[in-house]
């Protein structure tokens, strides 16, 4: 495999591109957005005009995108034409490292072309993980897929879980993370409102917490984000967690099975978003914050 695309260079999808690059790769992108193009500029990606374009070019293409809809127009173009499967010769295969529903990863390998191969790989690790190209991935797939895929994804990540063989299941797995993630936020953001309000210097709390048992990258990075009153620009926007946990509790609800945490985690985040549309994950604790009347420093 010489040739590799990634169709969303955005937050995440930079970080793709960049390290297949570094791992000698031919990396070819596209995104609508014209100025996530433009700061791909001066990196060695090989900037496309559509979709298709990729897929022309391209033995591997990761899909790195919002949503399942997103998903869709990129794989089959927005009219159900001009996408990768119109383009991506026999062989091929697609990545869909995006985060989506898992009933919509599996309708997009029902409709896919049978001479190309799909591996539902889902990432987590946020913006440092893509950067550093230490992301975990959970996929699933044929074992012919997943050997095709495995270059691409050996370039982009620190640990791969082979989680299935079957689309869907990567996706699956991953909402199971999601929900737990979003819960340790949201517990984590909280604990900065009581301990700002009893006077607590924020640095003694991120001390006792990253050391103690309930200190893990998820709970250090909210503390310390707090702590820095780092809202903005951290790679991590709230829009997304919002989304992921709208998934978790979709699938849920499929399944019958009662989340009550992660549900409240999904409204913190909805309170968030709405009051904070342009922030990040850490505006969920302006919310304590604005009702208590301060905020965590250090």
């Amino acid at each position: 495999m010489k040739s590799v695309g990634v169709c969303g260079v955005g937050d995440m999808g930079s970080g793709l591109a960049k390290n297949l690059v570094k791992a000698g790769f031919d990396v070819f992108g596209y995104d609508p957005k014209p100025h996530r193009a433009a700061d791909m500029a001066g990196f060695g990606v090989t900037l496309c005009n559509s979709n298709a374009a990729v897929g022309a070019a391209c033995e591997a293409v990761f899909v790195m995108v919002m949503n399942g809809d997103e998903a869709r127009d990129v794989i089959f173009g927005a009219d159900g034409t001009g996408g990768l499967a119109s383009t991506m010769p026999d062989g091929a295969v697609i990545l869909l490292s995006a985060t989506i529903k898992p009933r919509e990863a599996v309708e997009l390998f029902a409709d896919l072309p049978e001479c190309l191969h799909m591996v539902d790989t889902p990432v987590s690790g946020g913006r440092p993980g893509a950067d550093g190209g230490t992301l975990t991935l959970m996929s699933a797939g044929s074992d012919a897929a997943l050997a095709a895929a495995k270059p691409a994804m050996e370039a982009i990540s620190a640990t791969i879980h082979v989680v299935g063989d079957e689309i869907g299941q990567g996706q699956t797995v991953k909402a199971c993370l999601q929900s737990l993630i979003g819960s340790i936020f949201t517990g984590a953001f909280e604990a900065t409102g009581l301990a700002a309000k009893a006077g607590v210097p924020g640095q003694v709390l991120y001390d006792v917490f990253s050391t103690s048992a309930a200190g893990c990258g998820i709970t250090n990075a909210a503390v310390g984000t707090v702590m820095a009153r780092t809202f903005q620009d951290t790679g991590s926007h709230i829009n997304t967690m919002h989304k992921d946990l709208t998934i978790s509790l979709d699938l849920a609800m499929e399944l019958g099975v009662p989340l009550f945490t992660a549900s409240t985690a999904m409204q913190l985040f909805q309170a968030g978003r709405t009051k904070y549309p342009d922030g990040d994950n850490q505006m969920v604790a302006r919310i304590t914050e604005d009702i208590i009347g301060t905020g965590l420093k250090a």
